[in-house]
């Protein structure tokens, strides 16, 4: 079977191949074990096979355009891409059954019922979907009249109303692992990109998330929707949008007056060079206890603020800087996280010429009421309540500015859609800033979409003293290397064991925030992020050093051949190698599932199943003290797919992959 490969893409995989050739003389290691990219999807690393690309060249059957598959040829599906899912081919195979006995069911029709199996099955199809006349057990016996195996399919078992299809367990581990490799270190790209699909090609993406509180230190408030966003930013990414991500900063309103009429009484310059976020936390703490004895305190607070909004330059000067010095403190504390923004905006930018044309239109549709002086807006007829607009004094809020800011948002960018990562807290305040752009007959506002998520429950230090995530992840890393000196031998091979400890606990961070489904609360566990047992961040850090470790460790069978001249037949007798490959082949799948539902916790669950797959297989599918040498480079070569494929999954969940720990 021959997959094509796009022609535009021919230059691009042309010159691929010239950059892997002339890396093909470098050393054989695959880099420093604390190096790690930032991005998603990295460039190409050289892989065991890239010092052999010349015999790559001369021996493979794939042309620089195609790749070749040992598979019969088949009809194509509009749904499918073989291409990107070698699985989708032995569904198709399948489908082509399916369609050939039970007219008038086509091709289409037929492969859109064929969905992954449980309990040891490969695929499952459900007959009565089909609404076909018929009973099932009618329909089961025309699919299985005169069954012979082939290349894609070993049996099918009738239950029920129920067909279940097992594949070809040689070639669908030879398939699979062929897949992997050349969309891992040969892809048309020149990135890695297997797991990757073009679905949203030609569309943007404006994503909103973390969204921090300036002169505020970074509140474990903001951490859920820092971790969700930046796997979604990944995971459109990977699905082909073009993606704007954003940081909306919370740097404009009151609070910026109280810390001005604080820090006269409070401020320090020294202490503002030092640590310009927690010293301006600290005025802030101070100045609202003042308040709630002064009433006086927020009147003069408002005054300050209200001469921030006519454009006082002398009020501005300073919350100017003390609004650079809180952004470079963010982005020291994002790059620890693994994440950036393309963007870094906030309320202060957002132009009152759209804010003013918002209330000007709604007043015009008659939902505007005044109280008191303050402008709102009647929602009530949507059950959306009431929501100012703007406050008796003239300024304005936060939910003007959200209007005006979506607005020019669609002025800059035309995008086709615009996420929201924001607390379900927020889900009123979202549903009503939505409806009031629906009402005001903006076409682009049905694009719009909020992302929701539950709360983190009980995050604190150990000591309980701070809910700070600067201070969260320090502990993490200390506690993480503490751990790690247990075992000498081990903490002197690492290069790096400050950065090591921190990159694991920011891992145990993230597990177990993405672990479970967003619009959850979850109560954060202290014992369990740091766990190596059972299915914590450590656990899957564990995982794929423990694969990274093989090539050091049997240098006896490098260089690898090139994929074509190596012999996995012996791994179908294994049903951890079978297990291993039906997981990899699924990743594709795992990733578009994820877009659909904009769930991190799919990935989570895919990760830690690959992972318990391997462990599985460790004490049967040896490589080192493997006799025959054919066998070892066979399991090698499955090991070595899992550990990419395991590392695409944690770098789409912004985890870094370490190679010791």
């Amino acid at each position: 079977m021959v997959i094509a490969i796009k022609p535009k893409l021919l230059i691009e995989r042309q010159m691929c191949r010239v950059r892997l050739a002339l890396f093909s003389n470098r050393s054989n290691s695959l880099g420093s074990q604390v190096q790690f990219s930032a991005l998603s999807f990295p460039p190409l690393r050289l892989s065991p096979f890239t010092r052999r690309i010349s015999a790559l060249q001369n021996t493979s059957k794939r042309g620089i355009n195609i790749m070749v598959s040992s598979l019969p040829s088949l009809p194509p599906v509009a749904t499918a891409d073989p291409s990107a899912c070698i699985l989708d081919a032995f569904r198709i195979a399948i489908a082509k059954r399916l369609s050939d006995a039970l007219s008038p069911l086509t091709l289409e029709q037929a492969y859109s019922g064929v969905d992954y199996g449980k309990k040891g099955v490969d695929f499952t199809v459900a007959l009565p979907r089909f609404r076909l006349p018929g009973k099932p057990d009618e329909l089961a016996g025309k699919v299985l009249a005169d069954f012979q195996p082939d290349d894609f399919v070993a049996s099918i078992t009738h239950d029920k109303a129920f067909l279940h299809f097992q594949l070809n367990t040689a070639n669908l581990i030879r398939e699979v692992l062929n897949q992997v490799h050349t969309l891992t270190y040969d892809s048309p790209t020149g990135k890695a990109s297997y797991g990757t699909n073009e679905s949203g090609k030609g569309k943007k993406l404006v994503i909103e998330y973390s969204s921090p509180n300036i002169a505020k230190s970074f509140h474990v408030g903001h951490l859920r929707s820092t971790i969700i966003g930046a796997f979604l930013d990944n995971l459109y990414k990977a699905c082909g949008w073009e993606v704007v991500s954003l940081n909306y900063l919370g740097d404009w309103g009151t609070q910026f007056g109280m810390i001005a009429t604080g820090f006269e009484k409070y401020g320090s310059q020294e202490e503002l060079k030092k640590d310009a976020i927690k010293h301006l936390y600290d005025v802030y703490v101070k100045v609202s206890q003042d308040a709630e004895a002064d009433p006086d305190v927020k009147i003069e607070a408002a005054k300050w603020f209200k001469r921030m909004e006519d454009g006082d330059e002398t009020a501005l000067s300073t919350w100017r800087f003390w609004r650079e010095l809180s952004v470079n403190r963010y982005i020291d504390e994002y790059s620890r996280l693994n994440v950036s923004f393309d963007v870094y905006t906030g309320e202060s930018e957002v132009g009152k010429e759209w804010q003013d044309k918002a209330l000007k239109r709604l007043e015009e549709m008659g939902l505007i009421s005044d109280a008191n002086g303050a402008k709102l807006v009647d929602l009530e007829k949507w059950k959306l309540g009431k929501a100012v607009l703007r406050k008796a004094d003239g300024t304005s809020i936060y939910l003007t500015r959200d209007i005006g800011g979506a607005i020019e948002r669609w002025e800059k960018y035309k995008f086709d859609k615009m996420i929201y990562v924001v607390a379900s807290q927020q889900d009123l305040h979202l549903s009503q800033f939505f409806k009031m752009l629906k009402l005001m007959d903006f076409s682009w506002a049905d694009r719009l979409e909020h992302v929701n998520y539950g709360m983190v429950l009980g995050m604190s230090t150990r000591k309980g003293t701070a809910v700070f995530l600067d201070q969260i992840i320090r502990e993490a890393s200390s506690v993480m290397h503490d751990q790690m000196r247990k075992n000498e031998e081990k903490y002197n091979a690492v290069e790096d064991p400050e950065t090591v400890s921190r990159e694991v606990g920011i891992t145990g961070i993230k597990i177990q925030d993405m672990a479970a489904k967003r619009i959850n609360n979850y109560t954060f566990n202290w014992d369990r992020m740091l766990s190596f047992e059972g299915d914590t961040g450590p656990y899957l850090q564990y995982a794929h050093v423990r694969l990274t470790s093989m090539e050091r460790k049997n240098p006896h069978l490098f260089p690898l051949p090139p994929p074509s001249q190596i012999d996995t037949s012996s791994l179908a007798a294994s049903s951890h190698a079978r297990d291993i490959a039906i997981l990899l082949g699924s990743y594709p799948d795992v990733v578009k599932v994820a877009l659909k539902t904009h769930e991190p916790s799919g990935v989570v669950t895919f990760a830690f199943r690959l992972a318990h797959a391997i462990s599985s297989a460790w004490e049967t599918l040896v490589v080192k003290g493997e006799a025959d040498d054919d066998k070892a480079r066979a399991r090698l070569w499955l090991y070595l797919c899992a550990r990419d494929v395991l590392g695409a999954a944690m770098r789409l969940l912004s985890i870094r992959p370490l190679e010791r720990m």
